[in-house]
C-alpha cells in the first residue's frame, strides 16, 4: 500500500539543500518498509489510507496551522530532527492537542520509525478489512453463554461490522440438500483427502463435510466474511459436529467460531485482521498460579495452524469428528473482547506444550502468560479466548485503544 507524504520546509532555509539532506533518510525508510512514499500536495494527501506530514525544517508551524483542516486525523508528523525540525514538530503536536485532535511524532532511529509506520499501517489495514463486512449468527448463542450477548447496533457503530441472524433451520435445510455428487467434488481437494487419510470413520467424516458445504452455501448467500454457529444443536439433529467445517472455513479466511459466541467471533476477526494468522478459539481449562500458566483446549483448530493433527470424536458427545491438533511451540497472543465491545484482555504468551489428556477437548496447549494469570480468577471476559501465533499484544492494544476513543 503506497503511503502519501507531504513535506513542510520553511522558505527561510535553502529548500533544495534540505531536500537533498533528507532524501537518504526517506529512501532508507522506504526500503525498510518495502513500501513507496508518494509525494503529495496538501489537497491530495488525505486520499491515501496512511498519510505522513514530513516536517523537514523549523519555521513551518504557521504553514501547518493555515492548512491543517485540509488533513485528517490522526496526524503523523515524521521528522529526522535536522534543521530544527523536531522542535517544530513539538510545537505542531502541542497545537493539535489543544484543538482536541490526535497526532504523533515519528522520530528516532530509522529502524524504530519504520517499525512504527509498519504498526500504524497494520492497524489501518485491519480497520479497512473489517469495515462493512457481514457476519452470520447461525442460531442463537448457546444457552450456557450467559455473559456473551452482543448489541448488534453497537457492533456496527464501533467496528462497522454488520450482524445477520440466520435461523439454525436454514442450515439444517442446506445440510439436507447436500447430495453425494457435491461431496464427490471435494475429492480434488488435497487437504480434504488428507483428512480421509486420518479418518477413523469415513461415514462420520463425510457427514461432517456435508456441514462444511452447507455452511459455504450460506456464506455465499449472505456474503459473509465470518460466522458463528450454535453447533451443539447439530448433535441432536444431524448427529455430527461443526468442528471440521469451522476448521476448513477458517483456513479459507472465513473467520468462524463455535457455540454462537459472538464476542469470540469479533475477537477472532480482530486478531486475524491484525496478524494475518489463523486463530484458535479455546476454553481455558485450568490455571497454575505459581507458574502463571493456563491450559487451553477445544475440539476444533484451523488445520493451517497445526504442525500435525489426528481426528477424533467430539469430546463432550463422543460423536462426529473433532480435531486433535498440535500447534508449534513458541510466541503467541491471547485475546478476548468482552460482550460490551469496550473491555478486553490481551497478553503475549508462550506455547510450552501440546497435551493429550482424555478429560479435555481434543486440541490442548499449555501456555505461559506475560500478563497475570489471575485475570481469569478476578476479571474474565467470558469463557472462550482466542490464540494466534506470533506476538501481537502491543498491536492489539493500540488497535483497541484507537477504536475505543
Amino acid at each position: 500500500m503506497a503511503i502519501g507524504i507531504y513535506s513542510l520546509i520553511s522558505p527561510v532555509h535553502d529548500v533544495k539543500r534540505v531536500e537533498e539532506d533528507t532524501w537518504g533518510f526517506l529512501d532508507t525508510i522506504e526500503k525498510n518498509l518495502k513500501e513507496d512514499f508518494v509525494k503529495c500536495q496538501i489537497d491530495t494527501l488525505s486520499n491515501y489510507p496512511l498519510s505522513l506530514i514530513f516536517v523537514a525544517s523549523g519555521g513551518v508551524e504557521g504553514q501547518f496551522k493555515q492548512n491543517y483542516k485540509k488533513l485528517k486525523e490522526p496526524y503523523y508528523l515524521l521528522t529526522n530532527g535536522e534543521n530544527n525540525s523536531f522542535a517544530a514538530s513539538l510545537e505542531i503536536l502541542t497545537f493539535l492537542k489543544q484543538q482536541g485532535l490526535k497526532g504523533e511524532i515519528l522520530h528516532g532511529s530509522v529502524d524504530y520509525i519504520s517499525s512504527r509506520i509498519r504498526d500504524i499501517n497494520s492497524i489501518i489495514k485491519a480497520k479497512e478489512k473489517l469495515r462493512g463486512i457481514n457476519v452470520g449468527i447461525i442460531g442463537k448463542p448457546s444457552d450456557w453463554l450467559i455473559a456473551s450477548h452482543v448489541d448488534y447496533e453497537d457492533l456496527n457503530k464501533r467496528f462497522k461490522i454488520n450482524a445477520i441472524e440466520i435461523d439454525i433451520e436454514e442450515l439444517l435445510e442446506e445440510i439436507n440438500r447436500v447430495d453425494v455428487n457435491k461431496l464427490d467434488t471435494l475429492d480434488d481437494n488435497k487437504k480434504i483427502m488428507d483428512l480421509y487419510k486420518e479418518s477413523f470413520n469415513n461415514n462420520s467424516l463425510r457427514e461432517a463435510l456435508r456441514i462444511y458445504i452447507a455452511l459455504k452455501n450460506i456464506v455465499e448467500k449472505y456474503y459473509l466474511a465470518g460466522l458463528t454457529i450454535r453447533c451443539f444443536d447439530l448433535l441432536s439433529t444431524v448427529h455430527n459436529t461443526g468442528c471440521i467445517a469451522l476448521s476448513l472455513l477458517n483456513d479459507e479466511g472465513i473467520i468462524s467460531s463455535c457455540e454462537g459466541d459472538v464476542p469470540a467471533l469479533i475477537s477472532m476477526l480482530i486478531l486475524n485482521a491484525l496478524s494475518d494468522e489463523p486463530v484458535f478459539m479455546a476454553n481455558p481449562s485450568s490455571i497454575d498460579i505459581e507458574k502463571n500458566e493456563v491450559i487451553l483446549a477445544h475440539c476444533t483448530v484451523p488445520l493451517d495452524m497445526t504442525k500435525d493433527y489426528v481426528l477424533d470424536t467430539h469430546f463432550e458427545s463422543g460423536i462426529g469428528v473433532g480435531i486433535h491438533g498440535e500447534i508449534q511451540e513458541g510466541q503467541a497472543t491471547l485475546f478476548k473482547l468482552n460482550s460490551n465491545l469496550e473491555e478486553y484482555f490481551v497478553s503475549s504468551i508462550s506455547i510450552k506444550e501440546n497435551m493429550y489428556h482424555n478429560n479435555l477437548c481434543r486440541t490442548q496447549i499449555r501456555v505461559h502468560m506475560d500478563e497475570d494469570v489471575n485475570y481469569f480468577l478476578t476479571n474474565p471476559m467470558g469463557n472462550h479466548h482466542l490464540i494466534c501465533r506470533g506476538d501481537y499484544a502491543r498491536l492489539v492494544d493500540e488497535f483497541m485503544n484507537s477504536m475505543l476513543k
